[in-house]
Order: C-alpha cells, then sequence, then structure tokens
C-alpha cells in the first residue's frame, strides 16, 4: 500500500518539500514545529523512500518509551500496516522489529548501544532526534556520537533535529546547519494564574481544580501532575467527585491498553480528564483536550549522591515546559490553561529546562566514550559540555569498579558496558554471574534501581526487602512498590538466562554483592557504641540505635544521605570480614596532618580509609618528605610558617622595589608566593622538619635575604635601607608598605631640625612620608615636602606645643639649629 504525506491534512505538510531538497544538499537539519504539527509521525513517513537514503533505514529517537511505542503505533496506522512490518520500534527490555522494517523509533539509549556495535551506522542513512528540547543525557550522547561518525566516517549520514522551543540559533550554529520552521496550527489559548499551591497538599488543590473547572468550561480536561504518586492520589479524590466524567491516568508504566484508553476519546461520549505526567507535553495527541490544568512541577532525573545513581526528584517546571503544556489546550479550538502558580512565580521560573548532562551521573557516559575510544570527552560536539567535576568523579568510580584503567577500558569494563544498567549494577551483575550469586544480585539490582518499598521505621537492613520480594513473588502475591522491583529483576534474570530465587536469603552473600556496587561504602563500626561507621571513602555515618544493624563491625552500604558532617544509612546489609579480601590494598602512606602531631609516614593495609594495619616507615625518600611538606605548605602554610613582623618588614621592602622597578627582575616575596614556590625559596631547610613547631623554627628572614646573590643585597639594601640617620644621629626605622606605596619615617620634630629637604629612597626616586611627632610621640604633622612645613606650618605648631613641652627646644629658625634627641641642654 502506497503512502501519500500530502492527503494528511497536519500543518508540517507545507514544509514537507523544503526538508525534502534540504536533506539532499545538507547532512544535517534542523526543524522547527510547535507541538500538534506532525513533525514525530508525517514527516519520517514523508523521508522513507527518498533518494538520498539509498535505501537504508531511519532511525528516530524519542526521549520518551510510551511516545516510542506510541509514535511507532500512530505511524503504523498512516500506512495500513501492523507495527513491526515497516515501522518498528526498541525500548529497553522490548523491541518490535523485523528484517523488513525500514523506520525504526527508539529511546535514545539504545542509539548508544548500536552505535557501539556498528559505529559507522553502515545500514542508516537518517538519523531523527525528536524533541531535542528535552535535553536528556542520552539525547546529547547519542548526538555527539552521530556527529564523530558523520564527521570521520559517515559524510553521508544524515541527521535532523526536531524541536518545539529549543534555542535554535545557538544549536543551528554548533551544528551549522539550516532551520526549517513550521508554524503550525494553533489556536488561542486563555491562561488563568490560580496563585501558589501547597506541594504536600497538591492531589488535593489539584482535584479542586479540575472539578472547578468542569463547571466552567465545556471539552475534555488534560492534567500535568510531576509523578504516578499525585496521580493516584488525585484519581481517587476524581472519581468520587466527578462521577459522570471517564477519568484516566497516562503515565509510562501503565499498560498499552490504558494507555490507549487515555489518549482516545471515550467510546461513551462521556466528557474526559487525563491526570498524566510530562509525557503528555509533545509527542502524544490526545483527542479532544480544550482544558490544561498545570500543576508547575514535573520530574527530573538527577545524579542522587545517596544511592549513587540517577533517581527522579521533583522540580518546577521551566517556561519552556509551561508553554508547550499550555498549548495542547489549542490544538483543536480555542482552549483554556489554569496555571496553578502565580504571576510572579512565573516570572522567576527558568527560561529553559536544564540539561540533564549538568545534574546527571556521568559513568556510563564515560564509559560509553572510551569504548569508543575517545580520549578526550569535552573536544566532542556537545551543545553543553559535560561538567569537568562530574566527569572527575565518574572516571573515579569506574577506576574502582576496574572497569577502566590508565584512562582506557578494560576487558571488564568492556563486559560491564555490554550491560543495558549503570555501570556499578553491572559490576556487581558480572562478577556475580562468575561466582554463582546472579540470582540474588538480579534481585539487589531491581532494589537499587527502584525506591525502597518498605516503610521507613522498617530499619535499613536490605534483606528484608529482598525477603518481601521472594516472599511476593513466591505466593504470588501482586504488592505495591514490588511489582516493578520484579519486573526489573526478571529482565535481568532473562538477560543472563537465571532462575527465580525465592530461598532463604544469606545476608553476608547481599553485603558481598552490595560491596562489589559500592566499593567505597564498605564501612568499619567505629570503636564505642555508638552505631556509628567509617566509611572507606573516608566520611562517618550512622544508624539508629535500636536498628538491628547498628551493632554490626562491618556493613556494606547502598544508600546514605549526602550531607557534609554526619551522614544517615537508609539501606545497607551485613558484610562478613573474610569477604573483603579483594578489596584490601598495601598503602604507602607519607601525609602531614598538623592535629596529629605533623607528619606521619607509614605502610598501611587498608580499604580505602578504613585502616585495618599500619606500620611505621623509618627510611623515608626526600621525595616522600618533600611531597607530604609541600601538601601541608599549600594547605595552611600561613599557619605552620612563622610569617613574623620582621619577616613582614622585609617582605614589604622587596614588594617596593618590584612596584617602583617593574622592569627589573627581583624576587616576589608575598605571603601566596613564598608558599606556592616553597620548594625552590625552602627547600634546602626542609629535611629536617617532621613537627609543626619545625616549621616554626625557620628563620624566614634569614632565608629569605641569603636567597638574594651578594650583589642584590647590597643594592637591596641601598635601595631600600631599613633603617635611615637623622640629623640628631639617631638611625629610625622605614615602614614600607607591600603594595608601593609612599614609606613612612616616624620621627620627632626635633630630631630633623636642619633637614631642608624631604629624604628619598628607591636611588632617591621615592619621598619619603615623614610623620612628625610631638616630644610625647604624638603626630603633628604629615608631609612629604619638608621645607614647606619648616615655611608654612612649623610656627603654628611650635605656638601649640611650647607651652605643653616647654624643656624641649623650639628654635625661632628651624633650618639653622642643631637636632637633638631629648630635651634641650642647659
Amino acid at each position: 500500500m502506497s503512502f501519500d504525506p500530502f492527503t494528511i491534512d497536519l500543518p508540517v505538510r507545507e514544509i514537507i518539500p523544503q526538508v525534502q531538497q534540504e536533506l539532499i544538499t545538507n547532512n544535517t537539519l534542523i526543524v522547527h514545529a510547535p507541538p500538534g504539527a506532525g513533525k514525530s509521525t508525517l514527516l519520517p513517513l514523508a523521508l522513507l523512500d527518498q533518494p538520498f537514503l539509498k535505501g537504508k533505514k531511519i532511525l528516530m529517537l524519542e526521549p520518551r518509551r510510551l511516545a516510542t511505542k506510541s509514535i511507532a503505533q500512530r505511524m503504523s496506522e498512516l500506512i495500513g500496516e501492523k507495527v513491526g512490518q515497516k515501522i518498528g520500534y526498541r525500548i529497553r527490555f522490548e523491541s518490535q522489529v523485523s528484517e523488513n522494517t525500514r523506520l525504526e523509533v527508539l529511546t535514545e539509549g539504545i542509539l548508544t548501544r548500536m552505535l557501539h556495535s556498528d559505529n559507522a551506522l553502515e545500514d542508516v542513512g537518517l538519523v531523527i532526534f525528536d524533541e531535542f528540547h528535552e535535553r536528556n543525557i542520552h539525547a546529547d550522547v547519542a548526538m555527539a556520537l552521530c556527529r564523530e561518525a558523520q564527521q570521520l566516517l559517515r559524510p553521508d549520514l544524515r541527521i535532523m533535529v526536531m524541536s518545539a522551543t529549543l534555542d535554535m540559533p545557538q544549536l543551528s550554529t554548533l551544528l551549522n546547519a539550516p532551520v526549517i520552521s513550521s508554524e503550525g496550527k494553533m489556536f488561542p489559548v486563555d491562561i488563568h494564574y490560580s496563585g501558589d499551591i501547597d506541594p504536600w497538599l497538591m492531589p488535593e488543590m489539584v482535584a479542586k481544580n479540575v472539578i472547578d473547572a468542569s463547571k466552567k468550561d465545556s471539552g475534555d480536561i488534560l492534567v500535568f501532575l510531576p509523578g504516578q504518586g499525585e496521580i493516584k492520589k488525585t484519581e481517587a479524590i476524581l472519581r468520587k467527585q466527578l462521577k459522570d466524567f471517564s477519568i484516566h491516568p497516562l503515565y509510562g508504566q501503565l499498560s498499552p491498553t490504558a494507555q490507549y484508553q487515555a489518549i482516545m476519546p471515550n467510546k461513551s461520549g462521556k466528557r474526559k480528564v487525563v491526570l498524566s505526567t510530562s509525557i503528555a507535553e509533545t509527542s502524544l495527541t490526545i483527542e479532544g483536550i480544550t482544558i490544561v490544568i498545570d500543576s508547575g512541577y514535573g520530574r527530573t532525573s538527577k545524579f542522587d549522591p545517596k544511592s549513587g545513581l540517577s533517581r527522579l526528584e521533583t522540580i518546577r517546571i521551566a517556561k519552556d515546559s509551561a508553554d508547550q503544556r499550555a498549548g495542547r489546550a489549542g490544538r483543536l479550538q480555542p482552549g483554556t490553561c489554569y496555571r496553578l502558580w502565580s504571576k510572579a512565580t512565573h516570572g522567576n521560573l527558568a527560561d529553559f529546562r536544564t540539561p540533564e548532562i549538568l545534574e546527571a551521573d556521568l559513568a556510563f557516559l564515560v564509559l560509553d566514550m572510551l569504548e569508543w575510544g575517545i580520549k578526550d570527552i569535552r573536544e566532542l560536539t556537545w551543545l553543553t559540555p559535560p561538567p569537568s567535576g562530574t566527569l572527575a568523579q565518574a572516571f573515579d568510580i569506574l577506576n574502582q569498579l576496574n572497569a577502566i584503567e590508565n584512562g582506557k577500558i578494560t576487558p571488564h569494563g568492556k563486559k560491564i558496558h555490554a550491560i543495558p544498567a549503570h555501570p556499578r549494577i553491572a559490576h556487581m551483575l558480572v562478577i556475580a554471574e562468575n561466582e554463582d550469586k546472579i540470582s540474588l544480585a538480579t534481585d539487589i539490582a531491581g532494589l537499587l534501581e527502584e525506591r525502597d518499598p518498605l516503610a521507613p521505621d522498617t530499619g535499613v537492613d536490605i534483606n528484608l526487602r529482598i525477603e518481601a520480594l521472594r516472599r511476593a513473588r513466591k505466593e504470588g502475591l501482586s504488592v505495591k512498590g514490588l511489582n516493578k522491583i520484579e519486573k526489573i529483576a526478571s529482565n535481568y534474570r532473562r538477560l543472563f538466562k537465571a532462575d527465580v530465587d525465592n530461598s532463604m536469603v544469606d545476608s553476608y552473600e547481599t553485603g558481598s554483592l552490595i560491596a562489589l556496587a559500592y566499593p567505597e561504602r564498605i564501612a568499619y563500626a567505629r570503636p564505642g557504641n555508638n552505631a556509628q561507621f567509617q566509611l572507606a571513602n573516608g566520611k562517618i555515618a550512622m544508624i539508629g540505635h535500636k536498628d538491628d544493624l547498628a551493632h554490626d563491625p562491618w556493613l556494606a552500604i547502598s544508600h546514605i544521605d549526602a550531607r557534609d558532617g554526619m551522614g544517615k544509612v537508609f539501606l545497607a546489609s551485613p558484610l562478613n570480614p573474610k569477604d573483603l579480601a579483594p578489596f584490601v590494598k598495601e598503602k604507602r602512606k607519607v601525609l602531614w596532618d598538623s592535629k596529629k602531631g605533623g607528619l606521619i609516614a607509614s605502610l598501611d593495609l587498608s580499604i580505602g580509609s578504613i585502616v585495618l594495619r599500619s606500620t611505621p616507615i623509618k627510611d623515608l625518600s626526600e621525595d616522600d618528605l618533600m611531597e607530604a611538606l609541600s601538601h601541608a605548605l599549600h594547605q595552611e602554610g600561613n599557619k605552620l610558617l612563622d610569617f613574623s613582623d620582621k619577616v613582614m618588614e622585609l617582605q614589604a621592602r622587596m614588594q617596593s622595589i618590584r612596584k617602583w622597578r617593574p622592569t627589573e627582575k627581583w624576587p616576589d616575596w608575598s605571603t601566596e608566593a613564598i608558599i606556592s614556590n616553597h620548594k625552590s625559596i625552602l627547600g634546602p631547610y626542609l629535611a629536617e622538619v617532621r613537627k609543626p613547631e619545625d616549621f616554626k623554627k625557620l628563620d624566614l628572614v634569614s632565608i629569605l635575604y641569603h636567597s638574594l646573590s651578594f650583589e642584590q643585597q647590597n643594592l637591596f639594601n641601598d635601595l631600600v635601607p631599613q633603617k635611615i640617620e637623622v640629623p640628631s644621629g639617631s638611625h629610625i626605622k622605614i615602614e614600607y608598605s607591600a603594595h608601593g606605596e609612599a614609606p613612612v619615617l616616624a620621627v620627632r620634630l626635633q630630631e630633623v631640625f636642619g633637614w631642608l629637604e624631604t629624604p628619598k629612597v628607591n636611588d632617591k626616586q621615592i619621598n619619603l612620608r615623614l610623620h612628625l611627632l610631638s616630644p610625647g610621640f604624638k603626630p603633628v604633622q604629615v608631609t612629604e615636602d619638608l621645607r614647606s612645613f619648616w615655611n608654612n606650618t612649623y610656627f603654628e605648631v611650635k605656638k601649640e606645643l611650647k607651652r605643653r613641652y616647654p624643656k624641649h627646644s623650639w628654635p625661632e629658625n628651624p633650618l639653622e639649629a642643631s637636632a637633638v634627641r631629648g630635651v634641650k641642654k642647659k
């Protein structure tokens, strides 16, 4: 059956010829079209038989599983076929494709795996990135890899990016691609702001707004809520209050039948309320919607330090999401959108959603890139480059899992990369298969990837969860919270061809497997009966004193909060010390700890920061010593070294020279520079340093001064003398500034009688700033022009001070008078 896309009345039909033409001459194209324009269904079908494909496939990436299946179904209906024939789909653990499939709709993570098995995508002619504005990390990774393949291996590979709200100029510049826009066909939507709702009362407040809207407006209602929990609570309220309505939840875990009922009009003609997550923002078309009620919240995947995996987190949506949600009310006719927040709140929303790559765990991304053969990850084509700190953390995790070594993927890393799971989970599964513990490992994997199915007061022992899962499975029970865990576990069992195991759980076996996934969270009970544990990563955590695991000597912890102080354990298992042998390493430790007395040098048997045995090192190499002392000085050099007043005076003299004579090569003696360059300045004097007081004994004045050559020392003393002789014969100290300001000479007025000109330093280029003092050492005048003082100000000072200090010299002609140190002689 031939298919003519121009017979379908969708707005995107108008740009089909332009898209076809651009893809003949360009290998990359951006299509900008609003929701409902038909870009996800009609446009891919219109490209299916284009000559530039040369008979090769089209792959279209979708950010959501439900949209993937729904779009494949819709396109198959349009061409009069079943899914799996010309149009197919692939999602995690499920696919419907055949040898006749020409267009595959995929979730984004599937494409990265396809690229690893065929990095040139030889049988693919076009990759379409749909809803790219959602900025999922898998989409960013897939884009980077496709661009790499296109630039190095397949210049004929076409890439088409489709989006509704993305910043098109930025993307167009990055990809060097033209942009084609479809105006779409949107009806006006009347926006109402109801004021901010209480997130804790969201189901009740959303239900009230739905009921109110059902009375004021006609048509079906689409409600946006963050997730499944809020949807079910709201559904329960509405079923009691709106008995004449057909109420339908819509989220990713629903059966295909329930999803289909939510999307299609009610067969009995009842008005419909669809309670949906953000999956209904774009790709899905829901018939009959004229009213949108938006809670203003959504769920996004963020790296969760508590579990070491990415978790869904409830957040405020961005303005682009709000606009897309409102637009669903104007697909078929003018509509209404009720936003359950205030105008002021709306003004403070982010313009665009945060790219997931900025907030996600990047362990799988790093493993992907290394398997691909890419060494410098940040040099790829990224719309948003991955943060360097998160990349470093990912490298550290993969090193601990033996997935990489010296920046290269290991054979073990290749094995865990082949498993569709986080590297932690995959590592545990691979080892468990070798040790004949795979059935237990699959149950643990399901529990780690999903929320805790038991109440918080159950206790932290993860074995209680495994027992509950196995009991429900054995008795054929459907238990809320356990069903999703079992579905994941069963998928892993199928992958590893493992049998179901419903026997009693060996908690030590559980602990040994969790330690594989979280080696940095192996924990040892601290001394004392306080339920506190030292973790291998150096942190400390505690369990409630009444918990069954509070007094176990060793634990493997899977879930812990991320606070900086005392952490709290949420899920853990006991560990048998005999199972810890693979984690024990011998380390040569040379470090500085001021609180523990200074230099510590030992040969330790340890699991991370947990020291099992320590033997002092007596014969310490010079390199080890310098490394430890250098680290100490970088960390706390200000406290360790004695920056006395004399040192600071010497520093100020040198820094003044550097300011006044910038073309000459004088050393930098600022405190920061001394600490930074301590090896060259202090190196020879550190050989005997072992304790903090040894640092204090270092004579910095002598060390710094003698670091100058003999000629430099003489010139230094000439340019910035420490003292200057005044007419009275006294040698007065000059106060220099580290910023090169005029040096200060504080001297009693009687000691400079006869001094006609202002004294100078720096080869007579810089005036001293004279602080002239009374006989009682109180300042009476500040001047850099001594002659002017004698001529204009001296007589006023004399009149004021002569009565107070009559025994001191107050000559009529100070220019010819003799300078004196104290009172005038009889």
